[in-house]
């Protein structure tokens, strides 16, 4: 007699209940991506950490050492900062950049943005000229000053060509403590006006088509449109680049490094020029380290007010 074995009884998972296998693999799933996200974040916040963080503590600490690199360091206290206070370039490396920063507000933030509303505005042709206008920001640096370096040439170069052939005097761009300045801030602003302008243009994109088509409709020109319309629109965006606007252009080294050198007689010496020179000039990496802490102060005390201003802003509306 054959003796027969019974199949095992499988119960019915209720409506709905997805399987303990099908949970086990969607719960390793979940881990898997999880650990693979937190391998990202732990790869950038090490690169953040290493690139970023350690030289800012690596800084604050010199700036209170005396220390060539050479020598065993030094803890001398304050007295790097007394140093480069006490140097005649300081005040003037000081006043040079706020005036930088203040000449290159007045050109290289308006500029982009006028220039991304006329973009905006146009139908035809826009991508090339988004292509030439984004042309200098392709370029190194370096070869955007010793193009501009040779445009300011006092004997052959293009703008005292362009001034002979209207009849004007030429000029000595680099070589004049009242036009040096300007001519850094000209080179500043034509190599980074397709970032700022290709920014604005994005955001002037996202404003809704009917709110141009209600401003017309009310008779409203391309002034009063962009004055009503396009700037509230674009308020956030325009303090965002207002920040790092001033953070960049107080940081200026390569104009005054590659076309001036800080002169003629210190009118284009800056914080972050001095600094250099101090660092590797002078080979005082504590005084340089002092220059680089009392920038960063500064910055930070403009970003925390700024902070601050665009908070109070935006709770009063």
């Amino acid at each position: 007699m054959a003796i027969t074995s019974k199949p095992p009884v499988r119960r019915a998972l209720p409506p709905g209940a997805a399987h303990p296998f099908e949970k086990n693999g969607a719960a390793r799933r979940a881990v898997g991506r999880n650990l693979t996200a937190y391998g990202f974040l732990c790869g950038a916040l090490i690169c953040f950490a290493f690139f970023s963080w350690y030289p800012m503590i690596r800084e604050i600490i010199l700036s209170f050492q005396e220390n060539n690199f050479v020598d065993p360091a030094k803890w001398v206290g304050f007295d790097n900062f007394r140093t480069v206070i006490e140097d005649p370039a300081f005040r003037s490396a000081w006043l040079n950049t706020a005036a930088f920063s203040a000449l290159a507000l007045v050109v290289g933030y308006a500029v982009p943005f006028v220039l991304a509303v006329v973009l905006n505005e146009l139908r035809h042709a826009v991508a090339y000229l988004r292509f030439v206008v984004y042309l200098p920001v392709m370029l190194p640096p370096a070869v955007a000053v010793l193009l501009f370096k040779w445009f300011y040439d006092p004997g052959s170069g293009l703008f005292n060509q362009v001034l002979d052939g209207f009849g004007l005097p030429p000029l000595a761009w680099l070589d004049s403590t009242s036009t040096a300045l300007i001519s850094l801030v000209l080179v500043s602003t034509w190599m980074n006006l397709g970032t700022g302008t290709l920014i604005y243009l994005a955001a002037l994109q996202s404003i809704p088509g009917e709110l141009y088509e209600s401003a017309e409709l009310d008779g409203a020109g391309l002034f009063r449109r962009v004055w009503h319309v396009t700037i509230p629109q674009t308020k956030l965006i325009l303090l965002v680049m207002l920040l790092l606007q001033v953070v960049a252009t107080m940081q200026v080294f390569i104009e005054p490094y590659l076309l001036t050198g800080g002169g003629p007689e210190n009118a284009t010496v800056t914080v972050a020029y001095l600094m250099y020179q101090y660092a590797f000039n002078f080979g005082d990496f504590g005084g340089g380290g002092a220059l680089g802490l009392m920038l960063m102060v500064v910055l930070l005390v403009f970003s925390t007010i700024y902070l601050r201003v665009s908070r109070d802003n935006e709770g009063g509306r």
